[in-house]
């Protein structure tokens, strides 16, 4: 019995589905500006109204952040007239023309939700002072000494103690003008009749 001859095994190009979405959903992303909960920002939105389209601007206190990609959502929180609103903005959604940080906030928690039953002044969250990134400085990058001393003449120092030398004579004195420069020294006015007798 002759065994028919084993061919090279053909090769299938098959493509992830998940790949795929990964990709539609990367092309939708938007760059937005870094805020957390806690922070105040300024959402301005897009509203239909029959045919017309007008900008809308929802101020408030993001309460929360959850989701990821394409799918991720923020909670924002004002006070409107005494009465607690909340709205959920998807982040990457084509209907936000801009996201403004008004404030950052100095919370220690991802969702703040103990917000909803505080009124008034109790409600507001501190302003974070410094919202910069930490300088971090590894040891050895900055030697012992490096500051010179307080005596050590500084940069322009050497150039300016010549100048004044040559201005000064050896009693250090500032020496007038003309003589530094060698010119002949000014006349003295003449004087003038009669300044002797209004001196006694």
């Amino acid at each position: 019995m002759v065994r028919p001859r084993a061919t090279a095994p053909e090769v299938a190009f098959f493509v992830s589905m998940s790949g795929v979405i990964d990709s539609i959903e990367r092309a939708q992303l938007r760059r937005v500006p870094t805020f957390q909960a806690g922070d105040r920002v300024r959402v301005h939105f897009q509203v239909v109204e029959g045919t017309r389209r007008r900008t809308q601007v929802f101020e408030g206190i993001v309460i929360k952040r959850q989701g990821s990609g394409v799918r991720e959502t923020f909670t924002v929180r004002k006070q409107s007239f005494g009465v607690g609103v909340e709205r959920t903005f998807p982040l990457h959604s084509p209907k936000i023309e801009r996201i403004e940080v008004a404030a950052r906030g100095d919370v220690r928690r991802a969702k703040l939700y103990y917000l909803r039953e505080r009124v008034g002044r109790a409600s507001r969250v501190r302003e974070r002072r410094w919202s910069g990134a930490e300088e971090v400085i590894e040891p050895g990058l900055v030697e012992e000494g490096a500051m010179p001393p307080d005596d050590a003449p500084r940069p322009g120092e050497e150039e300016l103690a010549e100048e004044t030398a040559a201005t000064e004579d050896e009693a250090g004195e500032p020496v007038a003008d003309s003589e530094a420069k060698g010119d002949e020294p000014a006349e003295e006015p003449a004087e003038q009749p009669g300044d002797d007798q209004q001196g006694s």
